[in-house]
Formats: structure tokens, sequence, C-alpha cells
């Protein structure tokens, strides 16, 4: 009897471990999806995250793109290009962009920035067996561009030598303001002779050549700089309109008005310039001993017709201080070719306002500024000789500031 029993549980003791091992087979069966989705699920969020700092990578980069356009003074197509074609380069595929300058949220909204939004959808892999639907992403990148200066004077020529030059017994003094030029030339800035000169910092895309040293706000000059955009690109160019005008060269004391003057203007004796626009097709010449005045004043010089002043010649002339051409005192044609204007006069002349000539190199001869030394000189090329005191702060004479020195940096 005892045998038996021996026997029957040894046989229910063999049962009962069978059983536990069909349990635990069932059991791990039944638990193996969820910890492979776990585990898939795990490789997935992964993906996202990693995804996620591409994308806003992608962002960074295309807002600073577009930041570096519109230093350039390119059009709003212009940076939503640059910064899709940086999108584009960094990997968004199938994904969107929007560009917008300024931004349109944020506390950038008032600045000069661009703004870029990238969304893209993400396939799903394990978690597709719950659902279809794919994953959306979104990125969003700030790009603010900071003045670092303003300049009295700014040379536009990308790659000509000595696109500043300042020689011979010039003394500039420069108030508030730097010296900057756009040429990648290794002598972009060139100081030289006896000059003397006195600035906040001479900026330079190129390089910069000394053969004094300078009087600087700055420690040294700054070389290899942003090229910055020509600050009145966007100030429409004045219309012809009305009947051509003459100067009565005949006449000792006149007064003339604004308009069109088709055979250029050649002025003699005591000319007063009525406030107004005057649109010059053909050169603009004062004579020795010629007295020039006017207020209000803003001179268009059509294709490439020039600029000549005589260093006996007394021009007091001002820019408007309200308007379209506020602050605009020369304006050089922008679709003109190659060619040099100078301005020279007595230390009694006072030009006041704006020498605009963008396709021009500008001689400014003269021992004399503007009226409390505003004058600003923003040409293809300039030359300075002679003895001038100008300043950065004339935002009351309806001047603008002309920035230079430009930063980008990422702030959203």
């Amino acid at each position: 009897m005892a045998s038996f029993s021996r026997i029957f549980r040894d046989f229910v003791s063999r049962r009962l471990r069978r059983g536990e091992g069909g349990n635990v087979a069932i059991v791990f069966a039944l638990t193996l999806p969820v910890v492979v989705g776990g585990a898939g699920l795990g490789v997935e969020t992964s993906y996202w995250y990693y995804s996620s700092l591409k994308l806003q990578a992608t962002a960074d980069a295309a807002a600073y793109a577009g930041a570096l356009e519109k230093i350039q003074g390119s059009d709003t197509a212009a940076i939503t290009t640059a910064a899709t074609q940086s999108a584009t380069d960094n990997g968004l595929g199938a994904g969107t962009i929007t560009v917008n300058t300024p931004p349109t949220s944020g506390p950038n909204t008032a600045k000069k920035a661009v703004e870029v939004i990238v969304k893209q959808n993400l396939d799903r892999m394990f978690t597709a067996i719950f659902t279809q639907t794919k994953v959306p992403e979104q990125a969003r990148a700030v790009a603010l561009i900071t003045d670092g200066a303003y300049a009295c004077n700014t040379a536009l020529n990308p790659s000509a030598s000595q696109a500043v030059s300042i020689s011979g017994n010039t003394s500039l003094k420069q108030i508030g303001c730097v010296i900057n030029a756009n040429s990648i030339a290794a002598d972009a800035i060139k100081v030289q002779g006896s000059a003397t000169l006195q600035t906040d910092c001479l900026i330079a895309v190129g390089g910069v050549s000394l053969s004094n040293s300078p009087t600087m706000v700055c420690k040294a000059p700054i070389t290899g700089a942003l090229p910055v955009s020509d600050p009145f690109s966007s100030l429409p160019a004045p219309t012809t309109s009305g009947s051509c005008q003459n100067v009565n060269g005949g006449k000792s004391t006149q007064t003339i008005q604004p308009g069109t003057y088709c055979n250029g203007m050649n002025l003699n004796g005591n000319v007063t310039l009525s406030p107004g626009v005057y649109v010059v097709e053909g050169n603009l010449k004062i004579n020795a001993g010629a007295v020039i005045q006017g207020d209000g004043v803003t001179i268009y010089m059509t294709g490439s017709n020039t600029v000549s002043m005589n260093g006996n010649a007394t021009v007091m002339l001002s820019a408007p201080t309200s308007g379209t051409y506020s602050g605009m005192l020369f304006y050089g044609d922008r679709t003109g070719t190659s060619a040099s204007s100078t301005f020279n006069g007595t230390a009694d002349s006072l030009l006041t306002g704006a020498i605009y000539f963008p396709r021009q190199q500008v001689n400014y001869l003269g021992n004399f500024s503007g009226t409390g030394g505003c004058t600003q000189v923003v040409a293809d090329k300039i030359q300075w000789s002679g003895s001038t005191t100008i300043k950065q702060d004339c935002t009351s004479l309806g001047m603008k500031n002309i920035p230079a020195a430009q930063t980008v940096q990422i702030v959203e």
C-alpha cells in the first residue's frame, strides 16, 4: 500500500510539472506582442525625437540663410528662395516651409528678422498596427539681424581695389559712425599719404591698408565682415514729367524751379533752387565763383550723367526733411554705367543730405560738409581728399541711419 501511494504522488507531481511548463508557454505567447510592441514604441519614440531635433536644425539653418539674404537688401521672394533652398539642402524633402519677414508672432515682429516654420509628416513603424495616420512635426526659428554700427560712408562695389580711398592732406573726422566697404579686395579701404582720419571704425568685407594709424573707437579695423545692402535700394527713382526746362546762362542772378532739365545744368553766378525734385538729363556743372543755394532739394542724375563742382564755387544745398526723398540730396541713376562725380567747394559750402551714386565713384574733395556735419556718401567707390567733419546722427534733418557691421543670430 505504501508503495502504491508513493507511485501515485510521483505521477501527480510529474503531471503538475508538465502543466506548469504549458502555462508558462501560454503566458509567454500572450505577453510577447506587448513586450515587442513596447520595445518597438521605444525605438519609434526615439526616432520621432531625433527627427524633431533634425527638423529644428533645418529651421534654424533656413532662417539664418534667409537673414543673410535680407542683409543683402533682397526682397521677400529672394529671402524665401534662400531659406527654402537651405531647407531642401538639409533634407526637408516633402515637408513644407513658411517664411515671414518680419515674423508674424513672438517678440521680434517689429524687428529686422526672418521667421521660418517647417512642417513634415513622419511615417509610423511599429505603431502602425494601431493607426495609419502620420505623425505631424513642426519646428520654428527666428533669425534676428542686429546693426553693430552705423556708417557715414559706404562703398558698394563688391571687388574694387581702394573702394574707399583717403589720401593727400585729407583730414576726415567722423563722429559716431564708421566707414564701410563691400569690396573683397585686400585694400578695400586704403588710407595713405599724410591723411589723418578719425572714425568709430573701418569695416571691410576684404582688407584694410593703412600707411598711418587712424584714431578709432574699435581696437582695430574689422575685416572679413558681412557685406551690407544698398541702404537706398527701395527708394523709387524720380520720373520725368512736364516740358524740358533750361537754366538761363546769361543771368547773373536767377531762381530756377523743379522739373526736368533735358540739356543738363550749367550753373554760373547766383542761382537759387526752389524746393522740389530736379531731374537732370545731362551733366550738372557748377562753375568757379558760382554761388548756388537751395533748401528741400533733391537732384536726380539720369543715366551716367555726372556732377562737377569747381573748388572756387560756394554751394549750399540741403535735402528735404520729409516726404519720399527725405534726406536725399543727390541721387544717381541705378541703371547708369561707370562714371565719376566730383564734389568740391569753399569752406563756406554746405551739402546737407545723402550723396547717393550706386554706379559711380564719388570724389569728395571739398573742405566742407553739411549743416552740423550732416553729409552721407553712398557710392560705388569713394575718394576723400579735403578737411571735413561729418557725423552720424542726422535724423532731425530727415536723413536715415545707414546700417553697418550687421550680425545674424538665432533668437527663437
